[in-house]
C-alpha cells in the first residue's frame, strides 16, 4: 500500500481537523448547498457539524483516516437493537446548526426514512477526501481497509451516495442500487441507497485481483 494511502484508527484529538476535512470536501456538494444556501454561512457551520458526527462515529462506531489526516471514513453500525443517537446529540445539533437547524433535521430524517428495515449492517456514514488528495486512491484504500473486516466477519453494509461520480466508484467497490433509489431531500437533490454483501474472498480469484492494486 502506498504511503498516501495507508489507513490508521482516528483518536479524540483529531476531531476538528477531520471535522474540517469534511467541511472542505463536501462544501460544493448538491446536498450541501440545500443544506445551506449561503457558502459563507456554509463554511462558518460545516466544520463544527462534521465535528459533531466525527464524534459521534468515534463514540458509538469506527473513525478510519491517513497519518496525514487528509481523509476520513465514519462507520456506524445500524438496524434492530442498535441505540439512536447518543444523549445530548439533538442539542449540541441545534448548538452546532443553528439557525439552519429545522433543515438539518429535515435532512437525517429523509436520510434515516430509506435505510434498511429489520436487518444488521453497517452504515457508511461518511467517505471524505480533502480536495488536493482525490483521485490519488485515498478513499479506495478506507474502504478497502474496512470491507477486509466486514468480510472476514460477514457484515453488510449500506450507504447514501449523492452523486453519480460517487455511485459509480461504490460500484466499483462491490456496492449496487437498492431499488426504488435514487430517493430525493424534498425539493432537492438525489441520493441512490448502496448495498455491499460480504465477500468470501480468502483464496477467492478477485481477492487475489484485488490485491495486486494495493
Amino acid at each position: 500500500m502506498r504511503p498516501s494511502a495507508e489507513v490508521v484508527g482516528a483518536a479524540p484529538a483529531d476531531l476538528d481537523v477531520l471535522g474540517e476535512v469534511i467541511a472542505v470536501a463536501f462544501h460544493d456538494l448538491a446536498p450541501s448547498r440545500w443544506l445551506i444556501a449561503d457558502p459563507t454561512a456554509r463554511s462558518a457551520i460545516f466544520p463544527g457539524y462534521f465535528r459533531l458526527l466525527v464524534a459521534h462515529a468515534m463514540a458509538a462506531g469506527l473513525v478510519h483516516t491517513t497519518p496525514g489526516r487528509d481523509a476520513v471514513a465514519l462507520w456506524l453500525p445500524a438496524g434492530p437493537g442498535v441505540p439512536g443517537p447518543l444523549a445530548g446529540y439533538r442539542q449540541r445539533l441545534a448548538e452546532a446548526t443553528a439557525p439552519w437547524t429545522g433543515r438539518f433535521a429535515v435532512f437525517d430524517q429523509t436520510l434515516e426514512a430509506h435505510q434498511p428495515a429489520g436487518v444488521a449492517f453497517w452504515h457508511l456514514a461518511i467517505l471524505a477526501v480533502r480536495p488536493g488528495f482525490q483521485g490519488q486512491g485515498v478513499g479506495g484504500a478506507l474502504l478497502t481497509t474496512r470491507h477486509r473486516d466486514l468480510d472476514r466477519d460477514g457484515a453488510p453494509t449500506y450507504l447514501e451516495a449523492s452523486s453519480p461520480r460517487a455511485r459509480d466508484l461504490y460500484e466499483r467497490h462491490g456496492y449496487t442500487v437498492r431499488p426504488g433509489g435514487p430517493f430525493r431531500l424534498p425539493s432537492g437533490p438525489a441520493f441512490w441507497p448502496m448495498w455491499r454483501e460480504p465477500r468470501a474472498r480468502i483464496g477467492s480469484k478477485e481477492d487475489r485481483r484485488e490485491g495486486g492494486h494495493m
